[in-house]
């Protein structure tokens, strides 16, 4: 199959904007994940700290494990459609009724209660994979042109950061609302509204996106050789680290925050800007990465990022409870840090993916994406295992004044030990291999075998 005319096409407008949209949509279930779900299970649901943490642990380790499977079947689907899109269409109403029923609080015991949100947590995270995964990929078969990936994952990010602020601030007055007090049914209702909004914009994204890059003709189907490539890809494996380290930074802050707030703050109501504050200081800073992908390296790029995000994350820990502006100032020059990352990670993946090929013959887009995605998960679970566990030896308690010890280890997590993660990130980049020069190589010369 022949692409050489077509691959590094620059897009319009309308496809950049119409890939981007669908991740505002995945932000209305990954923000409400990351932010509220463990506060849904303590505080509404009526699950402990410690159960919670560990149920939650433990399904993102397993759906983090079905990962490079979807990943693989993404690869070998073949349609009129092309490999990915057809996700954004077969996906999103399975999608939207796992995550009704994960909002939904059943009249159980104590015992019951842990079984449904296993079974409906695992249901809503195996199908938001079986879209993710694909949407990931497709970013990668948009076009060659590295720029124009950088541009795509910038503008796909305004979108994602710009609907986990929708969500941040939108979902406690739409819970308050939907459910006229209470809070179960407002939940409920709260999380099919944005179940169907996040539909819509996945069905826009299919009807007006295209895949320009496929595997070579003569590429055989072997899931394992997909894996070994994999597994001898320096950049990648790099990558995957990175992906790990950057979720447990953002995820003990995000999940922390709403405690942080309510029990040591004393201000719940501060939440509701604090995290949108967050969301758009990221936006305008993922705006930022095609512009400063023209001056700096991506990998010098990261480091930088992620040195600042542990400076101001440091900082986090000397600031008095009664000054809410430098909070907020903190959390603004963190989300203008790490606004940049995310695009400029997929961005990275996709130039693995080429390496890939460049060095094997071979492309698994989707496998690339999905086993990086398998580390963002797992980083997640590990926040969260962290949170739960701290809270359980500290003695937290649901809905009661902390101890000192418990307020202490909610400061810690919004400070000191995500900056720790932060640096060893840092740490981390040293390792990437794929500067700006190696990468017009690997594009030379793949334009030249197909051609």
């Amino acid at each position: 199959m022949r692409m050489k005319t077509t691959v590094n096409k620059q897009l319009t407008w309308r496809e950049k904007i119409s890939y981007g949209v669908a991740d505002m949509g995945f932000n209305f279930y990954w923000t409400n994940i990351a932010t509220f779900l463990l506060f849904f299970y303590t505080d509404v649901f009526g699950i402990s700290a410690a159960a919670a943490a560990s149920m939650m642990f433990t399904i993102k380790l397993i759906n983090a494990f079905t990962d490079p499977m979807i990943g693989a079947a993404a690869d070998r689907t073949t349609t009129r459609w092309g490999k990915f899109r057809p996700y954004l269409i077969w996906v999103p109403l399975p999608l939207a009724c796992a995550a009704f029923l994960t909002y939904t609080t059943p009249d159980l015991s104590d015992g019951g209660k842990i079984v449904w949100a296993y079974g409906t947590y695992l249901a809503m995270m195996v199908c938001y994979t079986c879209i993710n995964i694909p949407y990931n990929a497709l970013s990668g078969v948009l076009s060659a042109d590295a720029q124009e990936r950088s541009t795509v994952n910038g503008l796909r990010f305004i979108f994602a950061f710009g609907g986990g602020m929708l969500v941040t601030a939108a979902t406690p007055w739409l819970v308050r609302t939907l459910g006229g007090g209470n809070a179960r049914l407002g939940w409920q209702l709260t999380m099919l509204a944005w179940s169907a909004l996040a539909s819509l914009l996945f069905v826009l994204t299919f009807l007006n996106t295209r895949e320009r890059i496929a595997p070579p003709a003569s590429q055989k189907s072997n899931i394992w050789q997909d894996v070994g490539d994999l597994a001898h890809n320096r950049p990648w494996i790099v990558l995957f680290v990175l992906a790990l380290v950057i979720m447990i930074t953002i995820t003990l802050r995000t999940t922390s925050a709403a405690y942080y707030f309510k029990y040591v703050v004393q201000r719940e109501d501060l939440m509701a800007g604090f995290v949108p504050a967050y969301m758009g200081a990221a936006a305008a800073g993922a705006s930022l990465t095609p512009l400063m992908t023209r001056f700096v390296d991506k990998k010098k790029l990261m480091m930088i990022l992620m040195a600042i995000t542990a400076v101001l994350s440091s900082a986090f820990f000397f600031v008095p409870r009664d000054q809410v502006w430098l909070m907020f100032a903190l959390q603004i020059g963190m989300g203008l840090a790490l606004g940049p990352k995310s695009p400029l990670a997929f961005s990275m993946y996709a130039d693995t993916a080429d390496y890939n090929e460049w060095r094997t013959g071979r492309r698994a887009t989707a496998m690339t994406f999905a086993a990086a995605t398998f580390s963002q998960k797992l980083g997640t679970a590990i926040a969260v295992a962290v949170i739960g566990w701290l809270f359980t030896r500290l003695g937290y308690v649901a809905n009661a004044a902390q101890s000192e010890g418990s307020q202490a280890g909610i400061v810690w997590l919004m400070s000191f030990i995500p900056a720790a993660f932060a640096l060893f990130a840092v740490a981390v980049m040293f390792l990437y291999n794929l500067d700006n020069n190696k990468l017009l190589q690997i594009q030379a010369d793949l334009e030249a075998r197909k051609s």
